[in-house]
């Protein structure tokens, strides 16, 4: 039946619908219940882990979600190998016993889970409920047959990731997302089950389609009635509507109704202004509301055009992404909301203001924080389709499962107003082989079927025309991953098509770390298969190291300025991740790629595009001043807002330095002697900023500083605690790496330690850390319970430091 239009009063009209359902139901509309608490875990094989009667006493306590793998010890002799961040993999289990209210044996009750690594198994009560191989893919069973309502029950899943290698980065192993316990009604909104879009927006009015899929469970006909709301930020309802009469005759039968919604003076989202609505849907039986279902709603236009590049709202900008992989760091790939909005907030300060999820469907929540902070998604499906990378990798399973796959990922995401390009695919092999003329169109229809608003992309690592996944035509926004010296050909080669850069750059930098001179770029390894071995594991900071693929961080983004047809651009990558050390491999065991370490500390060309990216007024020199008398150092300078930049090296002027041609830093070479360096910009001979730097004394004290003292006492939360080693002056000691030992008292543990050293192969679950390049994380987690924590960090020979923070 084809959508009916209305004029919508202000308490809007009610959608009648006739529908089979039972006599009565429980009073109680939908619940989503948070199921990470109270479940025990071993690591290793069970003869017979999914039998309800298995004593599991013996086995380890913990609240998802939870990473094994991080909790290991780094080798080379893992199977996953240092690509895969030299952690174990193995075989785990999880067994949580629990109870389902009496009260809702009429009701139907699933269990949803956001993330399994990988090929999980699930049982409920010794009943096999299914087998999911992917481990990026949310799934959900229902439990409702096999309950014991009133009684006891016992959920069991394996995991199995002990086949290695079977990834090209750091997975983790487990239940790394959030679980949820949903109990509905018998007639109810399906799982996914609503799909919003917003045709046609102006600043006047935007008419909001909302199209819904209810599911009939039960037995009888009786009159319904379905009411559609939609709030604004404030809470307030600004429209409502809709009003549809239908039938359905046939127990397990799914209705589908679609409305148009007018919002007047709609708050556009943006990157600068994400606003957010809500869309509230009830399914209403006489007086009673059987079920309610939340929607999220950004009202946004946007467009990409072959000569114009992107635009969002009719004005022109262009994506300035990041690519990142999925593990957290320290705490490895387990979920956490807070440690997500860190970086993402870490980002946005840098002026970034697009995420592509390398190479998988992302944790729901980080497209929840995308849609609240202002970030434009490329969603990710696969790294690989019938070729592999790896031996174990997801090819095994493409053919059997990357439909099902494919179809929940856009299920699940298409409502977010963040995701505004799907990819299907990274670098994949196939794209030089025929079968991907095959492939490519199949995997764009099973899109376009579910959401025909976004484009399609595929991250191609080959330009040329004789790509076969561009020339399928599956793709409607052609990517290249690199090449930035063929753009200029994109149009000869493609006329007519829209193009992005799907990924870019690969510079290479060890935060910290400086070698002379910097005016010249190095291409390490010297070609992808050759091995780079070299003293240290260590890479400068000056932007001037990149692989034979790459590019250095300033010469990419004077190509993406030059081109308006180029709608933007994601590097690779935002934060350094676990696993592909590249250059190197073994002991290194993290990726140097990052614009920001794995401890989230900021390395120097963060504040280039800083520079280039915000309207922030920027002044950041570098290198740190500690270096052998005499010795010729190279002092850059990123800088935005003003006209030159003078150096003094205590208080001599060393010569003003302007940008030349379309060059994005100065650099002066200074004869080392210990001291203060001062850099001073100006516009119109005005002083707009003033940096130093001072030749910092040995080690004497510690500093510490949290970027959150207030936490919630939810078990979850985090705050993140700066350890810095000073001098007796309060300077950053750029060489120290002193033991730090951590201690804490209080509401709180400390969840994981990190100093950003890629080659360490110290455990992140431990109370202590040495520092890299004066520098040192701990990261705080809540418990249940509020009150004071009290933390403290000492070092032999330093002066201690303490820190009280709250939880409520």
């Amino acid at each position: 039946m084809p959508p009916l239009k209305l004029s919508l009063l202000k308490h809007g009209l009610l959608c009648m619908v006739m529908l089979i359902c039972l006599n009565s139901f429980a009073q109680q509309s939908r619940q989503t219940i948070d199921f990470d608490k109270g479940w025990r875990f071993n690591l290793g094989a069970v003869n017979n882990g999914q039998l309800p009667g298995l004593n599991d006493a013996g086995w380890r306590s913990l609240n998802l979600p939870h990473d094994w793998s991080i909790e290991g010890k780094f080798s080379k002799d893992n199977p996953a190998t240092p690509e895969g961040g030299a952690l174990p993999g193995g075989i785990g289990w999880y067994r949580k016993t629990f109870t389902v209210p009496a009260a809702s044996k009429n009701q139907l009750v699933y269990i949803d889970f956001d993330g399994v690594y990988q090929k999980s198994d699930v049982w409920i009560n010794g009943h096999h409920l299914g087998f999911r191989p992917n481990g990026y893919i949310s799934f959900r069973y229902e439990l409702t047959p096999y309950l014991n309502f009133g009684g006891k029950n016992v959920i069991a899943v394996k995991v199995d990731n002990s086949v290695q290698p079977n990834s090209r980065w750091y997975s983790g192993s487990g239940i790394y997302r959030n679980v949820w316990l949903v109990t509905t009604n018998k007639v109810a909104i399906d799982h996914w089950g609503t799909y919003i879009t917003t045709p046609e927006v102006s600043d006047a009015s935007a008419t909001v389609n909302l199209k819904i899929q209810v599911k009939n469970r039960a037995v009888k006909r009786e009159v319904f009635t379905i009411k559609t709301s939609i709030y604004n930020a404030a809470g307030k309802v600004v429209s409502a509507g809709g009003s549809i009469p239908s039938k359905t005759d046939l127990q397990d039968t799914v209705f589908e109704n679609s409305i148009d919604i007018t919002v007047k003076n709609p708050h556009l989202w943006s990157v600068n202004q994400p606003y957010l609505y809500k869309v509230v849907t009830q399914v209403i039986s006489g007086k009673t509301i059987v079920d309610t279902y939340t929607t999220p709603l950004g009202i946004r236009y946007f467009n990409f055009d072959a000569d114009k590049g992107f635009s969002l709202n009719g004005k022109p900008m262009k994506i300035l992404g990041v690519c990142d992989h999925h593990d957290l760091g320290s705490l490895g790939a387990a979920i956490n909301t807070r440690a997500l909005e860190r970086q993402l907030q870490i980002l946005k300060a840098m002026g970034c203001n697009g995420i592509r999820t390398s190479h998988n469907p992302p944790a729901p929540e980080l497209l929840d924080l995308c849609d609240k902070m202002g970030f434009i998604v490329m969603d990710e499906a696969f790294d690989c389709w019938e070729w592999k990378k790896e031996k174990y990798d997801y090819h095994l399973f493409f053919k059997e499962w990357h439909k099902r796959d494919l179809e929940d990922q856009i299920l699940r995401d298409r409502n977010h107003p963040s995701v505004m390009i799907w990819s299907i695919g990274n670098e994949i092999p196939q794209q030089h082989d025929t079968s991907a003329l095959r492939i490519a169109p199949e995997l764009a229809r099973i899109v376009h079927s579910l959401d025909n608003t976004r484009p399609i992309t595929a991250a191609n690592n080959n330009p040329d025309t004789s790509n076969k996944i561009i020339k399928s035509g599956a793709i409607d926004l052609v990517g290249y991953n690199y090449h930035e010296g063929e753009y200029a050909k994109f149009h000869s080669r493609y006329p007519g098509k829209k193009f992005i850069a799907t990924e870019t750059t690969s510079g290479l930098e060890t935060r910290g770390y400086y070698e002379m001179p910097s005016d010249s770029i190095r291409i390490w390894p010297e070609r992808w298969d050759k091995p780079f071995i070299r003293p240290g594991n260590n890479v400068s900071a000056f932007d001037n190291v990149r692989p034979p693929w790459g590019s250095t961080h300033e010469a990419t983004w004077k190509v993406m300025k030059k081109y308006d047809f180029l709608s933007g651009m994601f590097i690779w990558t935002g934060f350094d991740y676990l696993g592909e050390p590249t250059p190197y491999s073994w002991p290194s065991r993290s990726s140097y790629f990052g614009i920001v370490d794995l401890a989230g500390f900021p390395k120097d060309v963060y504040y280039m595009y800083q520079s280039e990216w915000t309207d922030k007024p920027v002044l950041h020199i570098f290198p740190h001043w500690n270096w052998e008398a005499g010795k010729a150092v190279d002092v850059w300078a990123y800088y935005n807002h003003a006209d030159e930049v003078e150096l003094f090296l205590n208080g001599k002027s060393l010569g003003i330095k302007k940008k030349t041609g379309d060059d994005l830093h100065i650099m002066w070479r200074v004869k080392f002697e210990p001291g203060t360096l001062k850099a001073v910009s100006r516009k119109d001979g005005k002083v707009v900023l003033t940096r130093e730097i001072h030749t910092a004394g040995a080690p004497a004290k510690i500093e510490l500083s949290a970027d959150r003292k207030l936490i919630a006492a939810d078990g979850k939360d985090l705050s993140f605690i700066t350890v810095k080693i000073l001098d007796k002056d309060g300077n950053v000691v750029p060489d120290a790496d002193n033991l730090v030992n951590f201690k804490i008292n209080g509401e709180a543990v400390i969840a994981s330690v990190d100093n950003g050293d890629p080659v360490s192969h110290d455990s992140f679950k431990v109370n202590y850390r040495k520092a890299f390049h004066g520098l040192a994380l701990a990261i705080v987690q809540a418990k249940e319970k509020a009150g004071v924590i009290n933390f403290t960090a000492t070092s032999n020979g330093l002066q201690s430091a303490s820190l009280v923070l709250t939880s409520k």
